[in-house]
């Protein structure tokens, strides 16, 4: 074990710095391996013995300590009681286990602590960032035309969509540039439209943009969880004719709770017959694309202006990884600004990309190394697998579900979420969930038409029918213990 790191600060090609970097993965990796000594998702812990636990570690001592030292507070308090998303009993989230290989693609990218702003900061890094995001776009049907960019995730994807699609529409219709005068003196009339269970992030977009909540319109969905087509013609018609600007339609394909894919060729003809851009938030329904049985579900995704991919969801990537598709490359065009420290015109004449031209971000990860590995490593057969592991375990647990009397399950899934409930009233499915989390078992939970539900996100290709029969006589053995 490595006991001082007093004359070894950075990487270098000496071999003692090679040597005690090696020492520090060997060390760190033991100690993970170690802390993994059952199928539990959680150590069941509550916020306040843990917030005092913490509290103990202390902040900021005056002289370093020895690297032994400190790993032995990671070993005894902080590596117990994290969260395992590779558990077979952790379900609440959009929140996926890791892929192997990935994580040893977040070794590289640490290690070289590349920038993506600009070519003499990443090059091969820009290169191979360039050459995925070209992939992807041929992937989800765009043409030669199209471009997109990494981001930090689906709500930054979100809002570098409706930032772009704002900027060109009021250029188009209004004559105005956003991005030399600000917003013109008709933007409290711009209104973006898009389900009732959306991703909040538009929201947080409109906030950002200068919009307010208020130009965010939420459209009523339908029985399985869809944006109603004929209630959202109807609404967006009467804005229109009242002298409001629908600016940006937003499909979602594949909500957070249920994972429900809105009709986006519908959305399409309504965006064209009012002049508004369609964007498609599949940050979580993107990884469908990889499987031949399954990727239909998506629908015409082909015909939206925008695509939002999350990584790190169906795609098993770590956090965090996403990435925003546009179908015409002059749309990022708002978010170009040229600077003499960074981004020179002449050395861009010259063939050196500098990828802060088209993102939100300065500084950002080589995230597309994630992606590369990855898609390298298992190929579309082998994603498919995983997909099609996720959604027929959906399947499979909705079934078992629907068809016992102790439960209701109001949507049937279309990727790899189920929602359901406990007959028995809200207050016990709360404290079914509490109680399971103090077990170690993490489930989900949110509400629907005003009862609360439970909620389980199949992503772990690792599980099992045997598991999810498994976690349904428990819950209705936990409810049992709590009458």
């Amino acid at each position: 074990m490595l006991t001082t790191l007093d004359d070894k600060a950075v990487l270098s090609s000496r071999s003692e710095d090679k040597d005690a970097l090696k020492a520090l993965i060997t060390d760190t990796l033991d100690a993970i391996l170690d802390s993994i000594e059952d199928d539990s998702a959680f150590s069941g812990i509550d916020p306040y013995r843990l917030r005092d636990a913490v509290a103990g570690l202390g902040f900021l001592p005056e002289e370093g300590m020895e690297w032994q030292d400190t790993m032995e507070s990671i070993r005894k308090t902080i590596l117990p009681n994290m969260l395992r998303p590779w558990s077979p009993s952790y379900m609440p989230h959009l929140h996926s286990p890791a892929l192997l290989e990935s994580i040893a693609s977040e070794l590289i990218i640490a290690v070289f602590n590349n920038s993506m702003d600009s070519w003499d900061q990443s090059p091969v890094a820009t290169e191979i960032e360039e050459s995925m995001i070209h992939g992807l776009c041929s992937l989800f049907g765009y043409e030669a035309d199209a471009d997109g960019t990494f981001t930090s995730g689906g709500s930054q994807s979100n809002m570098s969509a409706a930032i772009a699609h704002r900027d060109r529409y009021i250029a188009e219709r209004l004559g105005w540039d956003v991005k030399k005068e600000g917003l013109p003196p008709e933007a409290r009339k711009l209104r973006m439209y898009t389900s009732e269970i959306a991703h909040f992030s538009f929201q947080k977009s409109a906030h950002v943009m200068g919009l307010g909540y208020d130009s965010v319109v939420l459209l009523p969905i339908d029985r399985n969880a869809r944006i109603n087509i004929r209630k959202a013609e109807e609404i967006i018609s009467k804005d229109a004719e009242e002298g409001y600007l629908p600016f940006l339609i937003i499909a979602t394909a594949g909500t957070t709770d249920f994972g429900s894919i809105d009709d986006i060729s519908s959305l399409r003809n309504i965006a064209d017959r009012y002049g508004a851009y369609l964007h498609v938030d599949a940050a979580y329904g993107s990884g469908a694309i990889m499987s031949s049985r399954y990727k239909d579900r998506l629908g015409d995704i082909h015909k939206a202006d925008s695509i939002t991919i999350d990584f790190h969801k169906m795609f098993l990537l770590p956090i965090s990884c996403s990435a925003v598709l546009v179908k015409e490359r002059k749309a990022l065009d708002c978010f170009l600004i040229h600077a003499d420290y960074l981004n020179r015109e002449e050395d861009e004449e010259d063939g050196y990309i500098n990828l802060v031209g088209k993102s939100m971000q300065t500084t950002r990860r080589f995230d597309a190394l994630k992606v590369y590995i990855s898609f390298r490593t298992r190929g579309r057969r082998g994603y498919e697998r995983i997909i099609d592991t996720a959604i027929e375990n959906a399947a499979y647990l909705y079934q078992r579900i629907s068809s016992d009397d102790a439960f209701v399950a109001p949507v049937r899934p279309e990727l790899s979420s189920v929602v359901f409930a406990l007959r028995g009233g809200d207050e016990l499915n709360k404290r079914i969930r509490r109680e399971l989390l103090s077990r170690g078992t993490v489930i989900g939970q949110t509400v629907y038409q005003d009862h609360v539900m439970l909620k389980f996100t199949l992503l772990n290709p690792a599980l099992t029918h045997e598991h999810l029969d498994t976690l349904i006589a428990t819950i209705k053995e936990t409810a049992a213990s709590l009458a």
